[in-house]
């Protein structure tokens, strides 16, 4: 099939480049010249595992082709995905559909024959009714059909997450555009995935309601890991035996910082906008937006804690300062209020991340980045484990620290409490 994916940001590089490897000839657009430029020299412009390989494989095959050219691309492509960027306005915390529209209105002059435009970009329920009647105000009904077709990518994961999904969520009462697009996913439906189809709306909702309540379940065990603190019992347990109750299940119980990136945080306020716009209150919602809040001073006091309160001059190492590993995504990462509050307090902040330098903290005169661990751990008072990357597990920290009487916290539990106790390393973690 002939495709165009407009937006060439993390959703629409994995989206395009993907039905290109399934054997797609694929339009990737964006306003952006200089990005697509570097697209086509091979640069891909965020870091997700894999996906540089498969790019560069995909265009020199000649079925992946990155353009400014909206127009043509359109034109030659039977199905139209829309995968702009969709932010949050900070005044409202209501979704920010510009872009969606633009899009809607820059396509609805070069419809010639039946295409199928598909959302992929979160957007909330009946903004796919509001992109129809922007088409429909130039090209008849019969020829186009909106679609809600809602991503669930992971950062760090989101190739195996498109080639392997649980489910492809279709938004659409079309049976025609149904059987279309069931013939796109089928190498994917054939592996497993279950093809769901529904209304546009209630398409719109699932992506929405999926990620409030994956960030309920983290918010959970994060609130359930401050009591085990108190009690003494190991968190990491009762995440387990709760986990084997199949209604619950094991995954995103595991404790740690406050969540973040770019969909958990937007979308759960954009959630409790859309039940305020329809005079429901999502209650629970907002309480789990106010927890991940309140984790995030709670970890840093906790910091404070463990220095005494000592923290001028005193040399702290991060060790990942992204939101999760396998990705260089720093939104809304709880060390981007971590390290300010730090700092204000006397603190030498030094980082290491694998997915390289951040921007973020180039402001700040007290702040470091060592590409090298040992370099970054030499002489430090505290380390704290923030993020989980691979690079990080397998630490000799006596070694590389030189240094009597540093400490660690883990924020992550990668490392266990009775061999740093053996070791006689001074080690806090969480929910334990």
């Amino acid at each position: 099939m002939k495709i165009c994916v407009i937006g060439a940001g993390y959703v629409g590089l994995v989206t395009g480049v993907c039905f290109a490897d399934l054997g797609n000839i694929v339009h990737c657009v964006d306003t952006d010249a200089h990005k697509i430029k570097k697209l086509n020299y091979g640069s891909v412009p965020i870091f997700e595992p894999g996906l540089e390989e498969l790019l560069k494989k995909c265009y020199e095959d000649k079925r992946l082709i990155f353009t400014t050219d909206l127009k043509k691309s359109v034109t030659c492509s039977d199905i139209i995905f829309i995968c702009v960027g969709t932010p949050t306005i900070k005044i409202t915390n209501s979704v920010n559909l510009k872009y969606v529209f633009k899009v809607a209105k820059d396509i609805r002059t070069y419809f010639k024959k039946f295409k199928i435009v598909i959302i992929k970009s979160t957007v909330p329920v009946t903004t796919g009714d509001k992109v129809e009647k922007i088409i429909n105000l130039n090209v008849r009904r019969k020829l186009f059909e909106v679609v809600s077709n809602p991503e669930f990518l992971r950062e760090g994961e989101a190739m195996r997450d498109f080639k392997y999904p649980d489910r492809i969520i279709i938004g659409t009462e079309n049976k025609r555009v149904t059987k279309i697009l069931a013939n796109l996913y089928d190498p994917i439906i054939k592996k497993g995935a279950i093809y769901f189809k529904t209304s546009r709306r209630s398409a719109e909702l699932i992506k929405y309601a999926s990620n409030a309540f994956l960030a309920t379940k983290i918010s959970f065990i994060n609130e359930l890991a401050n009591l085990c603190e108190k009690i003494g019992v190991n968190s990491e347990d009762i995440a387990i035996g709760m986990g084997l109750d199949k209604r619950i299940g094991s995954r995103f119980l595991r404790t740690g910082p406050a969540y973040g990136g770019s969909c958990f945080p937007k979308d759960t306020r954009a959630l409790v906008t859309t039940g305020e716009k329809f005079k429901a209150n999502l209650s629970i919602v907002k309480s789990v937006i106010k927890s991940n809040e309140d984790r995030r001073s709670l970890l840093t006091k906790r910091i404070y804690e463990i220095m005494s309160n000592k923290l001028k001059n005193k040399i702290i190492t991060f060790l990942g300062v992204t939101f999760k590993a396998n990705t260089d995504d720093m939104r809304m990462s709880s060390s981007l209020s971590m390290i300010p509050n730090l700092l204000r307090k006397g603190a030498i902040i030094r980082y290491c991340d694998p997915s390289g330098k951040k921007k973020e903290f180039d402001k700040y005169s007290n702040v470091s980045f060592y590409s090298n661990v040992p370099k970054a751990c030499f002489k430090s008072d505290l380390i704290v484990i923030h993020t989980e990357w691979n690079e990080f597990k397998l630490l000799e920290f006596k070694k590389i620290v030189k240094k009597s009487n540093f400490k660690i916290y883990d924020m992550r539990n990668l490392y266990s409490s009775k061999l740093m106790k053996k070791n006689k390393i001074k080690y806090f973690c969480i929910g334990k």
